[in-house]
């Protein structure tokens, strides 16, 4: 791996050459977040950004400072949605052609956007199931067509794009004490990081990932980026396979410590800061706030600033948000039960096998053969999390034969 130690970032400059097109996003205090955790909770808007998200700084940045040359040949981009968009952005605004390589699992609220930022700019292509395999074709296409690449986080320019939340946060409230910060390929925390380290070395930045990606985590256990071999999509924002050499070299140094977060409990922040503050964030987004938990201890007293990094979230998903949070939350359990080939069993599982707050979501039959019936696929929602033990032992005491399948991967896999 390449040594970048001497490099230097100035995320002040980049701040000035690209402030005309960037939104300032509001630094908010919230009162619920900083009673619950005995902290002064503020929240960094990034969700606010013309685009939605962070990523316009860096793709911004990155773009302005093109040659003539470079300019008249064109840019091309890899992203999951948020990078494309601000890549878009700019070259509408820099009147540059760009062609953007999205996964094929990207959400269609995120492609509608890009093609509405670039418009006749861009040419957007849909290929591969992660950002990784998405990436190799971009470079490939970058290569044969003699075009500009703009990476989406190993990147000097990119990075020191990003760092202008940093300048902004430390301009913003100059007393701040920690800042926890999203990672995917690690752009935003290098940047932050760095920029925090030179300016205001005291504070404390942490970085938090998807449990079902954790990229730089395993970096930072290996000693240098690792290729994970299967990642969860869901955090569609930070769902990368492998840290760059330059943010791994960078979040090693200024990242005190990472911490991986539940897809469940991520879904659970994305509700409750939907119905409490009234914003609406991305799985992305939400990582920091649902971090909270994990730093309690260290972030007690302190001025803390959670980044919430995007606000792309495609409402065709929030089903999904709400299914997994209720799982995480213990409030959603599935069954294979065998019911008794008796008249009345389905009668007495649901008056007295389910309890007064207790609801079916899901009720089918799994056929075996033509004539006979299967188990049944069976949903339940409890009110509580505690409420499931007591649930599961009047299956018992009424002698119904069945299975909890919700930590089962591969018969979840199958019927959910």
């Amino acid at each position: 791996m390449a040594e970048h130690s001497d490099i230097t970032l100035d995320s002040v400059a980049a701040l000035k050459r690209i402030q005309s097109v960037i939104n300032r996003t509001p630094l908010q205090y919230n009162s619920r977040l900083s009673k619950k955790y005995n902290a002064s909770i503020y929240l960094k808007r990034e969700d606010m950004q013309v685009v939605r998200s962070y990523k316009l700084r860096g793709a911004y940045n990155k773009i302005s400072r093109l040659n003539d040359e470079e300019r008249k040949n064109g840019v091309v981009c890899a992203s999951a949605g948020n990078h494309a968009q601000g890549f878009a952005f700019s070259c509408k605004n820099q009147q540059i052609k760009g062609v953007i390589f999205m996964p094929s699992h990207t959400p269609k609220q995120k492609i509608d956007q890009t093609r509405m930022f670039g418009e006749s700019f861009v040419e957007i292509i849909l290929t591969g199931d992660t950002f990784d395999d998405c990436l190799r074709e971009a470079l490939i296409y970058t290569k044969e067509h003699n075009m500009t690449f703009v990476p989406p986080f190993d990147d000097p320019a990119i990075i020191e794009g990003q760092g202008t939340v940093g300048v902004e946060i430390l301009e913003d409230l100059p007393d701040v004490n920690v800042v926890i910060i999203p990672i995917g390929g690690g752009g935003l925390a290098s940047g932050v990081g760095y920029y925090f380290n030179h300016a205001r070395p005291e504070v404390t930045c942490f970085g938090v990932e998807p449990e079902g990606a954790p990229c730089m985590k395993a970096a930072f256990s290996a000693g240098k980026p690792v290729t994970l071999d299967n990642i969860i999509t869901f955090v569609d924002g930070a769902a990368v396979k492998r840290a760059g050499d330059l943010t791994f070299e960078l979040c090693q140094k200024y990242i005190s410590r990472i911490e991986l977060v539940p897809e469940g409990k991520v879904c659970s922040s994305i509700l409750n800061l939907y119905n409490n503050d009234a914003i609406v964030a991305e799985p992305a987004g939400a990582l920091t706030v649902a971090s909270l938990d994990m730093f309690k201890d260290e972030i007690k007293g302190k001025k803390v600033v959670c980044i919430i990094s995007g606000g792309n979230n495609d409402f065709d998903r929030m089903a999904e948000i709400k299914e997994l949070s209720l799982q995480y939350e213990g409030k959603k359990h599935y069954f294979l039960v065998h019911f008794p080939q008796r008249p009345g069993a389905l009668k007495l599982f649901v008056t007295e096998v389910m309890g007064p707050t207790d609801d079916i979501t899901r009720f089918e039959f799994i056929k075996k053969t033509q004539r006979e019936r299967g188990p049944a696929l069976v949903g339940i929602e409890v009110q509580c999390a505690k409420d499931y033990q007591a649930l599961v032992e009047r299956m018992k005491l009424k002698g119904f034969d069945f299975k909890e399948i919700n930590n089962d991967k591969t018969l979840f896999e199958y019927f959910i």
